[in-house]
C-alpha cells in the first residue's frame, strides 16, 4: 500500500483485526473484524461489530486509530 497506510509510523490495517475499541471516551466498544475497500484519499475502511448489538458496519481505518483502546 501506498501512502499514509504505507508509511511506517502507522499499523497495517490487517494487524489490527481481532483487536478491540471504543468510540471516543465514552462511547460503545468495537471489535474490528476485517479489512474493507481501499478509498481513493490512501485510506481504507475496515469492517468493525459493535459489541452490544452485534451490528458490524463500516469504519474508516483514520478514524479508528483516534479511537482508544479497549482490553
Amino acid at each position: 500500500m501506498e501512502g499514509r497506510l504505507g508509511s511506517s509510523p502507522l499499523p497495517q490495517p490487517q494487524n489490527l483485526i481481532g483487536t478491540w475499541r471504543r468510540f471516543g471516551v465514552t462511547g460503545p466498544v468495537y471489535e474490528i473484524v476485517d479489512v474493507g475497500q481501499m478509498l481513493s484519499d490512501d485510506d481504507c475502511l475496515m469492517r468493525v461489530r459493535l459489541v452490544e448489538t452485534g451490528e458490524e458496519l463500516d469504519y474508516r481505518f483514520t478514524d479508528i486509530l483516534d479511537d482508544p483502546r479497549e482490553h
